[in-house]
This record gives C-alpha cells, sequence and structure tokens, in this order.
C-alpha cells in the first residue's frame, strides 16, 4: 500500500509523520506540504518519512509525480489531506472530509516556555487528537501510546510528580490517548525516578559518558555506528590516544559541579584489551574529581568480549555497575541476528562476574528481534531470571534507517517477530512478579508496534547514568566517537533548556579531527 499526505497551510510535517507512521507500518509514505491551503502546488518544498522520498515535480506534459496515482501496480494510493490554518483544520481522506476542528485557545502562562511555544504546543496535540480518531477508525487500530511520539513520555509525569499534581493515569488517558497500561506503567516510572533522584543533589551535579565504538561483530538492527574490531582493530590505539586527548582538554569544563556518575558505552568498551580499557579509566581518574561519583557504569556487552582479565582489572578500578546484555538466550536468533556468541558464553560471563564479586549486573533484552515469537521471549526471560541479575532492560527492536535489518531488508523478509506487543508485557509481568521495579522509560523512532524500552531493577540497583539523561536534569559531558553532550543552553529560546554537542561517529574522521571536536565543547560549555 502507498499513502500520500498532503498538509497545506503550514509546515507540520514532523510533527503528524511519526504519528501517521505509527499507523501504517511498511507502508511507503509519501508526504509533500504547501503554504496555500487546499492547494498542491508544483514547487512546494518536500519532506521525508522513514528514508521514504517524495520527489515532487511539476511538468505540463509529464504531469506531478509524489501526488495520488491512480495506477500503482493495479492498486489505487490512499490519499490524506491536512489542512491547517491559525484558527482551525480539516483531515480529509481520500477526498472526503472526516473531521473539521476550531481552535479556541485558552493560554496558561508558563515561567519556562514563551507564549508562541505554548499555544502551537496546544494546536499540535489538539491537532494528533483529531488525526489519531481519524487514523484510528480507519485502520481498526490503536496505538499503546496515543499520539506520544516523543523520546521521554515519563518526561511529561515527572514535572507534574515534582509539583504534586494528581490524576497523572486520567492525565495521559485523556490528553494523549495512552492506553491505561502504558499511562500506569509511566506514573509508576516518573514516581521512581523522582524518588530516587530526591535522594541527592543531582541538580548541582554532571555526568560523564566515554564512548568505544567498537564491538566483536555488527548486529542486523545496530545503527550506532560501531566499528567491528577485527576489521577496524588498527585503529584502537589511535582512537584511544585522541581520547584521552579529549579527556584531558575538557576534564575542567565543568569545574564547580560534582561529578556523579560515569558510563562507559559505544560499541562495546571490553572490546579493546584490558590494558587499553585501564588507561582511558585511569586517565578519567586522574583528570576528573571522583569524589561525588555515586556510580561507575562500563558495558561489558557483548559475552564474547568478556574474560577473567579484563573483570578482574574492572573489579581493581572500583567499576561499580556492568552490563552482560545476551539480547535473546535463542542460539538461532543470535546466530540471525549477526552475534558472535552462544547463550552459555552469558551465562559464564555472567557466573564469572558474581564470582568475582560484582554485585550489580545488568542485562539488555530485545522483544522483536528478526525471526522471534512469544515463546522464544518466554524461553529467554526465564534463562536469564535463573541468573537473577540486579536489573533486566527490555528494549524493542526499533527500526534504523542505517542498520543492516533495514538496508538490507530483503534478506529478512517473512522473519519478522510476531506478537510483540505481548512480548513486552509479559516481560514487565515478569520482571515485577521478580520484584524488579520499572525505573527508566524511553522510546525511539520507528519501533515496533510503537513500543518501548524499560530498565527493570532490584530495589538500590536502579542505574543512576540512565534515569540523569533520560530525564534532562543535568548536563552529560560525552566523550568519543559519535558521543552526544548536553549542556545548559544559556540563551534558552524556544522553550527549550538544553543544547547538544555531537563527535563525529566515524572513528577515523574523529581522531583526524579530535581538537575540532574539544574546542566545541569547550566554546560551548562557557
Amino acid at each position: 500500500m502507498q499513502l500520500n499526505v498532503i498538509i497545506s497551510g503550514f509546515d507540520m510535517t514532523q510533527e503528524v509523520g511519526p504519528l501517521i507512521k505509527s499507523f501504517y507500518p511498511g507502508c511507503e509514505i509519501e508526504i509533500g506540504f504547501s503554504k496555500e491551503v487546499s492547494s498542491f502546488l508544483p514547487d512546494m518544498p518536500i519532506q521525508h518519512i522513514d528514508g521514504i522520498i517524495s520527489e515532487t515535480t511539476h511538468d505540463s506534459e509529464k504531469g506531478t509525480k509524489g501526488c495520488v496515482r491512480d495506477d500503482l501496480g493495479g492498486d489505487r494510493a490512499e490519499r490524506l489531506e491536512i489542512s491547517l490554518s491559525d484558527t482551525s483544520f480539516t483531515i480529509s481522506f481520500n477526498g472526503k472530509t472526516e473531521n473539521t476542528t476550531q481552535f479556541n485557545y485558552v493560554d496558561v502562562p508558563d515561567e519556562h516556555m514563551v507564549y508562541e511555544k505554548r499555544r502551537k504546543r496546544a494546536y499540535k496535540n489538539l491537532l494528533l487528537k483529531e488525526l489519531y480518531k481519524v487514523l484510528s477508525a480507519k485502520t481498526e487500530r490503536t496505538l499503546p501510546w496515543g499520539i506520544l511520539t516523543g523520546v521521554r513520555p515519563t518526561k511529561l509525569l515527572f514535572e507534574r510528580l515534582k509539583n504534586g499534581t494528581v490524576g497523572n493515569i486520567t492525565y495521559m488517558t485523556q490528553e494523549y490517548l495512552c492506553s491505561p497500561r502504558k499511562a500506569g506503567l509511566a506514573q509508576k516510572t516518573a514516581a521512581r525516578e523522582l524518588e530516587i533522584l530526591n535522594r541527592f543533589d543531582y541538580k548541582n551535579g554532571y555526568s560523564l559518558y566515554v564512548g568505544f565504538p567498537f564491538c566483536p561483530s555488527i548486529c542486523n538492527y545496530c545503527s550506532f555506528g560501531s566499528h567491528p574490531i577485527d576489521k577496524y582493530g588498527d585503529l584502537v590505539e589511535a582512537y584511544i590516544a585522541a581520547l584521552l586527548k579529549e579527556i584531558d582538554k575538557t576534564c575542567r569544563i565543568l569545574e564547580g559541579k560534582k561529578l556523579q556518575t560515569v558510563y562507559f558505552g559505544g560499541g562495546t568498551p571490553t572490546a579493546v584489551s584490558a590494558q587499553q580499557l585501564k588507561s582511558v579509566i585511569e586517565r578519567v581518574k586522574q583528570r576528573f574529581d571522583m569524589s561525588n561519583v555515586l556510580e561507575f557504569t562500563v558495558e561489558a556487552g557483548r559475552p564474547d568480549s568478556i574474560d577473567e582479565e579484563k573483570l578482574q582489572m574492572l573489579k581493581d578500578e572500583g567499576i561499580t555497575r556492568i552490563s552482560i546484555n545476551p539480547q535473546s538466550m535463542c542460539e538461532r536468533t543470535l546466530e540471525l541476528i549477526g552475534r558472535r556468541h552462544t547463550a552459555q558464553q552469558t551465562v559464564d560471563a555472567f557466573k564469572l562476574a558474581r564470582s568475582m564479586g560484582f554485585d550489580n549486573i545488568n542485562m539488555d533484552l530485545i522483544a522483536g528481534l528478526t525471526g522471534e515469537s512469544f515463546s522464544d521471549m518466554q524461553y529467554t526471560l526465564n534463562e536469564v531470571g535463573k541468573l537473577a541479575p540486579d536489573c533486566i532492560t527490555v528494549h524493542t527492536l526499533a527500526l534504523k534507517r542505517a542498520a543492516r535489518l533495514t538496508t538490507q531488508k530483503e534478506l529478512y523478509v517473512g522473519q519478522e517477530a510476531s506478537d510483540v506487543e505481548k512480548m513486552v508485557d509479559y516481560a514487565a509481568d515478569f520482571c515485577m512478579e521478580r520484584g524488579y521495579e520499572p525505573y527508566y522509560l524511553y522510546r525511539q523512532k520507528n519501533m515496533t508496534e510503537n513500543l518501548e524500552n524499560v530498565g527493570y531493577a532490584l530495589p538500590g540497583k536502579e542505574g543512576l547514568y540512565n534515569i540523569l539523561i533520560m530525564e534532562e536534569v543535568q548536563q552529560i559531558l560525552a566523550l568519543g566517537a559519535g558521543a552526544s553532550s548536553k549542556f545548559i543552553d544559556r540563551n534558552v529560546t524556544n522553550g527549550r533548556r538544553f543544547g547538544r554537542i555531537e563527535n563525529v561517529k566515524n572513528v577515523s574522521e574523529y581522531i583526524n579531527r579530535i581538537d575540532e571536536m574539544t574546542e566545541r565543547k569547550l566554546e560551548c560549555f562557557k
């Protein structure tokens, strides 16, 4: 099926696009925008969704490409039109008006958001709610998170809870059309986040992220810019030299703030040698004041990158939290997605870490992996449950444009997972029945069945860094290829408090442009 979307009046392609995509997964979607209401102009600018670009041009003989076409392999394309004005909007489907709504805005002052931003948000939410109703009726589907397509659904409730506001589940179901189950999950997670953060002075602190863009192999769903260690191993020494330089130059940027969490991620930090990883850990400890650090995490994510030497080094260096991530305990799945370890290696690595005294171990799982069924997720959870990790993070597969699962999707036709929402709900029940509580939650674009990622933890074992970065309550200094720092925007515009500074993803580019990367941080964190 092809869906042609025509938006006229003013440009809200980015606002409505993700919601439309959620109702039509796998559908080819073309979206065009015209400033003229109820008009599809020849020279209109074109947006794209999920990498599908509508090249709209006009020629008196050839006609217009990108508009509705009657002949698409024998099937007529569906046509959705959204006409917008300052005080109303109309939604039409295949030429028939489905909804006309008046927008009568009553302002509620907010010191953190300028008037125009408040008004635009109210307009957007009303439009999305009415569009949701139209698309839900057309597709006979509902979305678990309603009109919410952003990364941080708990952020809506976090501020309300801080202010002592009640009725949050009703707020989520009525204002954002979330299902009661997801609204309850968001409420529980946000309350847990607030409880944990209130235990320490997070507002006067900051966190440090250090990235290692190397992995034993690249999974078919990965788009993080990781580099297979067997192919790029000759760049590791030069990369670490550049990383040490970035540490040296940026370590005083947030002097006066308390460093509270340190997170080594990637990629897979343990893909490099024990000595190489140790050199970076030691430089961080030398350059930064570690006296207020509450948590030091290292992603030992791939079981095939872990050995006794590395674990002993991490223990000796005072690492307090690690991740050992199976993603699945099904052998055929591991092979299909491109991981070069077995389920038994996961078990062995976990037991080795436990025997060496690691008492805060997270395990990542993914619902919706290629070829998996509900029974596969049940099996994985049961096997992980036997190990009794301290945290279980349940991700939902997100289809990233740069991932092999998307760029080579013809290799995986017919191998899509089934019952993914059932998997996610089962995992939530499984964890909470065993004493794990949700403590952070986030979403990504193009998530299977419009679902979520949730971290569950036993009491006192929560990953503080995960909460801090999700709720955007403190600055993050991020170092390494592909790392994204968050800084407080001194010139707040459009209601945004935080800005970002992103390092280049490519390892060679990072090495060659390290001075540029550090100078950008020094300038933005002034």
